[in-house]
């Protein structure tokens, strides 16, 4: 069985591939700066490195004690991480000659920044285009990549009926379904050098 290593396992969709990690008896190893998160992590049985996803040494400390040629994921967002987290994280994972890297980011990334609405890119335009930058240097690597861009993210069950696109397609999903989602697609070799969209059609904003 495959070692995970995860960058972002804190909450959100790192934390759910975590859980999904300790459910297989998988090996699993993560960078966590919040301290409180990383107690929490640790006592539930994953090996936690305390670090910054921007710091090239906390990385390399990561990968190290991550376990043979492990399945890299990167769920890290907000800030700096955005772009030279990833950066880093791609280079160390590549000079570690680590094979295999999923990469979330977001809807709007890259050459679907155009279906965004103005308001949108005015909310988080600047973090998107930050991850547009991380994908194109992801795809510029020698590592096996898949980029992942899902939709609205939000916290409602799974319903287990994401859809993976490759066009341009707007709509929700939960963070569970794409955690269950970068779990399929983890050892997948149809799913490398894609770039996928993730949206659950039956998942419909709370608001409506």
């Amino acid at each position: 069985m495959k070692p995970w290593l995860i960058f972002g396992a804190g909450k959100g969709v790192g934390r759910h591939l975590v859980t999904i990690a300790l459910k297989q008896n998988r090996p699993v190893t993560t960078l966590i700066r919040n301290q409180q998160q990383a107690a929490e992590l640790s006592a539930i049985g994953v090996n936690v490195i305390h670090g910054d996803a921007c710091d090239k040494k906390s990385i390399e400390k990561a990968i190290t004690q991550a376990g043979e040629n492990p399945v890299v994921f990167s769920t890290i967002g907000g800030g700096n991480s955005d772009h030279y987290g990833n950066i880093a994280i791609v280079d160390a994972v590549e000079q570690a000659q680590i094979s295999r890297l999923l990469l979330v980011t977001s809807i709007g990334c890259g050459e679907s920044w155009k279906t965004l609405s103005p308001r949108a890119k005015s909310l988080f335009g600047q973090s998107v285009r930050h991850k547009s930058l991380a994908e194109s240097y992801l795809q510029t690597s020698t590592l096996d990549f898949t980029i992942i861009r899902p939709g609205g993210l939000t916290d409602q069950s799974g319903t287990g009926h994401c859809q993976r696109y490759q066009k341009e397609i707007h709509g929700m999903v939960s963070r569970k379904d794409v955690a269950e989602q970068l779990v399929q697609m983890a050892e997948d070799t149809q799913t490398y050098y894609q770039i996928y969209t993730l949206v659950d059609p039956e998942l419909k904003p709370h608001w409506s």
